[in-house]
This record gives C-alpha cells, sequence and structure tokens, in this order.
C-alpha cells in the first residue's frame, strides 16, 4: 500500500484547495431550500468551483455526469442531478463535492435538512457528524488506521444505525482516491501506521436501519435497500504529530 506523506509545499496547496471547497460547501448550504431542483445544486456549485478559478474533480470522474452529487433522503452517495428531482420540504439531502486547485484535490460532503424536518432526521444528521470527530480523534501520527474505524464504529453502534460498508473514505491529494482506504466499521487488522503529512477523506455514511445498500439502475445512486434514511459527513484532514487539522472547515 503506498500511502503519500505530503510535503510543506503540498501541505500547503492541499490547505487552500480545501479551503476554497469550504466556501463552496457554505454557499450550497445558504440555497437549500424547498422548490429547488437537484440540478439546480449542481449548476450552482459548479459555477462556484470554476468561479474560484478550479476544476470540479467529480465532473466526469469514472464516467460520472455531474460537479455535484446530490443525495436525497434513503440515497446514501452519489445521487445525479436532474431537473425533475424537486426538493420538498422535511427532505434530507446530503452534497458531496471536490475540487482541484494547482493540481491537487479535495473532497467533502454534508448532509442538510430542507426546511423543518424531524427530530428523527436531525438526529441522524447529528450523530453522523459526531462520529466522524470521534474517528477523528484517533488520527494522529503514531497510531493505525484501525482506530479511526474502530471509533467511528463504537460511537455510532449505540444509536442502532447501519453503517455503510460498501463505500469507504480513502487517503485523498494529487489523486482524488489514493491509499489507504478507510472503513468507517470494526476493523481487525490495523492497517498503516499514521504519519505526519497524510492527508486523509474521512467520511462515515450512516443509514437510519440496516446498513445494506444497492445500485440503481443509473449505476451511480446507491440507496438502502430497507429505503431508510440516510447521512454523509467528510471532511479532508491532515495527519500531524498532535490534533489532526481539518482542512475543509472554515
Amino acid at each position: 500500500m503506498a500511502v503519500t506523506i505530503k510535503s510543506q509545499r503540498e501541505i500547503d496547496l492541499m490547505r487552500e484547495s480545501c479551503k476554497l471547497l469550504a466556501k463552496v460547501h457554505a454557499e450550497l448550504e445558504q440555497a437549500i431550500e424547498p422548490g429547488i431542483s437537484t440540478l439546480y445544486i449542481d449548476q450552482l456549485g459548479e459555477k462556484l468551483i470554476r468561479g474560484l478559478g478550479c476544476i470540479p474533480n467529480f465532473l466526469h470522474y469514472n464516467g460520472y455526469p455531474a460537479s455535484i452529487c446530490v443525495s436525497v433522503n434513503d440515497e446514501v452517495v452519489h445521487g445525479i442531478p436532474r431537473a425533475e428531482r424537486i426538493l420538498k420540504e422535511g427532505d434530507i439531502v446530503s452534497l458531496d463535492c471536490g475540487l482541484i486547485y494547482k493540481g491537487y484535490h479535495s473532497d467533502a460532503a454534508r448532509t442538510h435538512g430542507v426546511g423543518r424536518i424531524s427530530p428523527e432526521a436531525q438526529k441522524l444528521i447529528d450523530e453522523t457528524r459526531n462520529s466522524f470527530f470521534e474517528g477523528i480523534k484517533k488520527a494522529r501520527a503514531g497510531n493505525y488506521l484501525y482506530e479511526i474505524s474502530n471509533a467511528i464504529d463504537g460511537y455510532i453502534s449505540q444509536f442502532g444505525y447501519g453503517i455503510v460498508e460498501a463505500l469507504v473514505g480513502h487517503g485523498i491529494g494529487t489523486s482524488l482516491h489514493e491509499d489507504p482506504q478507510i472503513p468507517n466499521y470494526r476493523q481487525r487488522r490495523r492497517g498503516p501506521k499514521l504519519r505526519s503529512g497524510m492527508t486523509l477523506a474521512i467520511e462515515p455514511m450512516i443509514n437510519m436501519g440496516q446498513s445494506a445498500v444497492e445500485w440503481l439502475d443509473d449505476d451511480w445512486t446507491v440507496v438502502t435497500v430497507d429505503g431508510t434514511l440516510s447521512a454523509h459527513y467528510e471532511n479532508t484532514i491532515l495527519v500531524t504529530d498532535g490534533e489532526p487539522e481539518i482542512l475543509t472547515l472554515i
């Protein structure tokens, strides 16, 4: 497994890439309201990314047809934006996107409520986010990768939610997906030792019901098998000798 260690110059470029992505997410969050289409979100996101002088790294990645993955309710990830998919009061919507700045990738995801949502939906969103922060407590040089996975699992399992196992987090840098893969569920193999200078995209994907997922006929959209809601929270982080640095938060 070839895990890249970033130089100081590369870290500085990653920081800038991630800071710009955080701005895009902040703008997209402000746009979320009942009555807009998922295609509108995608078009706005691409406009924002290109307006910053960057390239949307999801667009045409392995054939994906959009710049922003927009996943609604039981859609876990990789929802394809469509003009006819209109957000309604009470929906939850996950936005996953990234950009390329001077050759360096950033990646982050957020789940938002559309208007007023149920307390159960809000709790799913909140605990998914909380599980990320539990996980990165272990993202320190000298620890092992499985400590991140086990911390996420150990936190989220108390709520009876399903942890998606078919999709995982990843390293990131000059490629969108680099080694190592980072599961959100408990591991026995400890994986690589974490070193200062690693940049990782850690992304719990949590279902209100079962962990099982399936792919729709578009070959991209991943949905929960039981039709329950799913939430997604992701940041690109930098491993240091102390506390990890969250690069995609403003």
